[in-house]
């Protein structure tokens, strides 16, 4: 059954802007280590990831109904790839503990301009 649905878009100038200003501070705040080393394989496309990536936490925050303000932990909800290159959600700590009796399924878009992605929330049965 549905829980939750949660949806944002992004535009990637807003993270670069972010990133070149705040560097490590914010990179470290808002992402895991393993998404850091992905988005900067993209080498002159890395803001589209790390924007890509920062809508899914945003859209998972209103999927499970509490936005990035009521105690979220950017760093407990992190996008990985399949082999096939397919988006998924991995949680860590708390998220994992909470979250546990849910599937969380992600896509995710992108332009050179904008990302965006979508969060859907499974209660499993």
């Amino acid at each position: 059954m549905i829980k939750g649905i949660g949806v944002d878009i992004i535009e990637v100038s807003r993270i670069q802007e972010a990133i070149e200003k705040y560097t490590d501070k914010f990179l470290n705040r808002i992402y895991t280590q393993k998404e850091q080393d992905y988005c900067n394989e993209f080498k002159d496309k890395k803001y589209v990831h790390y924007a890509a990536r920062f809508a899914v936490k945003e859209a998972f925050s209103k999927a499970i109904g509490t936005g990035i303000t009521q105690g979220f932990k950017f760093h407990n909800i992190a996008t990985h790839n399949k082999e096939n290159g397919e988006p998924i959600i991995l949680l860590s700590d708390y998220f994992l503990e909470k979250y546990s009796n849910f599937k969380f399924h992600v896509t995710i878009s992108h332009t050179d301009q904008n990302a965006i992605a979508v969060v859907i929330m499974e209660e499993l049965n």
